[in-house]
């Protein structure tokens, strides 16, 4: 039989296969045109959406905790692991070590991977319902927020989730190019985010050139005229929005020292003994390193920086500031606010004050947001969610949510985790419960793979995956790296076919 007979007799069988499991008629399909499913009907399988972190672990609490749960990973790239690939930064190497515990899940019995399929485009979620019991959208968030202030376009200003992109060798971020040329680069923001790119910025090549970053990037921070980064927030030092971890991590940057305003201090020593323990613990940190007098030590390493960095607080951008050609960024104006209110409710206030930063690199780290999918979703746009409870997608049945796209872009993986847990046990209770019909007879991966045979697109397996990773490790290998990255995905879907 023609591979084009055999796809339309696919897709044929798909469509008795769906019709007759509506109308509860067929409960085991064998042997037509070489497609069988020797699953048995009491098989609940759940496809999910998205390859990152969230749909990792709902599928590994899913798979671990029935015998009776066949899962379906689908990620829109030939690569597998999402924002731990992608997000984490490259001198953080032990929070990758995830991936080990993805890898067991992915090559679990019943669980599969099925990249370079774009859900929304390929294959829709309705024709995803159709072939499942269960769907879980776990697909993250690929969206920027912007600032709304004017001169955000040009030159020079670019978001974090691009530059991070960009230095963890992300796709769709490889041609970006950021003109590292001023000295001076401004970070709105003060969460993680803008403290991993600040390191990455300041960071000794030496360094980094050990990590898994890209070599184009590697290539441009060898280059890079940037001596000093300010991590620009609206709020005050209470509400600084980073770990300890990373902060500490930005003390103790060889080679870098701390500039910061004693002025935007003031009182906060005196708030310490009513503050949360983790809390206490990183204004400490931060009381440390902006306004205590260093030991002889320090002060020597603090005398020997040439890179320096600092907080700059109750600040927040009102216009970039353009080149006199119009076409870069040459500066940022700032609004000078004040706090009201007190504990959780303070708030930022602009004071009428405005302040004029000269800078030739504005990086943007103030959140992702998640994306509309598909149509047939239900989306919140105004929150960037799906709307949910406790993970079940409102007023669609069959319909999961895991991860950002369920709760927005906060948290560390350990926080994704349990969410995705939770997304999973809500699953698994519908099923105990009968509310999530599993009875029926449904297609799974079979019947999509006809759909997207149809089409034209070819899945990569995880088999397929682990040549890229394996290619991925010979190269880094060769210049003392862990790995170099491809980073174009037709190479990719090369190696994975080879």
């Amino acid at each position: 039989m023609s591979t084009h007979k055999a796809a339309l007799c696919k897709v044929q069988i798909l469509k008795l296969f769906l019709t007759s499991a509506r109308c509860g008629r067929i409960t085991r399909f064998h042997g037509v045109c070489g497609l069988s499913t020797s699953t048995p009907a009491s098989s609940a399988k759940v496809c999910i959406v998205g390859g990152g972190p969230a749909g990792f672990y709902t599928a590994q609490h899913l798979v671990k905790t029935r015998t009776d749960v066949q899962v379906d990973i689908y990620e829109r790239l030939p690569v597998p692991f999402g924002l731990v690939r992608f997000g984490v930064a490259p001198d953080h190497p032990e929070v990758k070590n995830v991936i080990n515990t993805f890898t067991q899940t992915a090559q679990h019995a019943r669980c599969s991977f099925h990249g370079n399929v774009r859900v929304g485009k390929d294959v829709t979620v309705e024709e995803l319902q159709e072939a499942y019991h269960a769907v879980v959208l776990s697909y993250g968030a690929e969206g920027n927020r912007t600032m709304g202030v004017p001169g955000e376009d040009l030159a020079g200003v670019y978001s974090a989730k691009d530059f991070v992109g960009w230095y963890n060798g992300l796709p769709r971020n490889s041609e970006l190019r950021p003109d590292l040329s001023c000295e001076t680069a401004v970070i709105l923001g003060q969460g993680n985010v803008a403290l991993d790119v600040a390191r990455i910025l300041l960071s000794p090549v030496d360094i980094l050139k050990k990590t898994d970053i890209t070599q184009h990037a590697l290539d441009a921070l060898a280059e890079s005229s940037v001596r000093r980064v300010l991590i620009v927030g609206r709020r005050g030092p209470l509400q600084v929005a980073c770990t300890i971890k990373e902060l500490r991590e930005m003390v103790n940057l060889p080679g870098t020292r701390p500039e910061m305003e004693a002025s935007e201090f003031e009182g906060i020593a005196e708030t310490l003994k009513s503050l949360a323990r983790p809390r206490k613990r990183l204004t400490e940190l931060l009381l440390k390193a902006a306004i205590e007098t260093p030991g002889e030590e320090e002060l020597e390493r603090r005398n020997r920086a040439e890179r320096a960095w600092g907080f700059r607080f109750l600040r927040k951008p009102l216009e970039v500031l353009p080149s006199t050609d119009l076409i870069r960024a040459a500066g940022i104006r700032l609004a000078v606010n004040r706090l009201e209110g007190d504990g959780e409710g303070v708030r930022a206030v602009a004071t009428g004050e405005v302040e004029d930063v000269e800078c030739g690199l504005v990086i943007s780290s103030i959140g992702y947001k998640s994306l509309l999918i598909d149509p047939a979703v239900p989306f919140d746009t105004r929150k960037a969610i799906i709307p949910n409870t406790m993970g079940r997608v409102q007023q669609t049945a069959g319909l999961y949510c895991s991860g950002w796209v369920k709760r927005g872009p906060t948290g560390v993986i350990a926080t994704t985790m349990n969410d995705s847990f939770d997304t999973a046990r809500t699953l698994l209770q519908d099923i105990g419960k009968g509310t999530l019909d599993v009875s029926t007879v449904k297609p799974g991966s079979q019947g999509v793979s006809a759909l997207l045979e149809k089409r034209g697109v070819k899945p990569v397996s995880f088999s397929d995956w682990e040549k890229i990773d394996s290619e991925e490790t010979r190269r880094g290998e060769i210049k003392g790296k862990p790995r170099e990255k491809m980073l174009d995905v037709g190479e990719m879907l090369q190696v994975a076919r080879a």
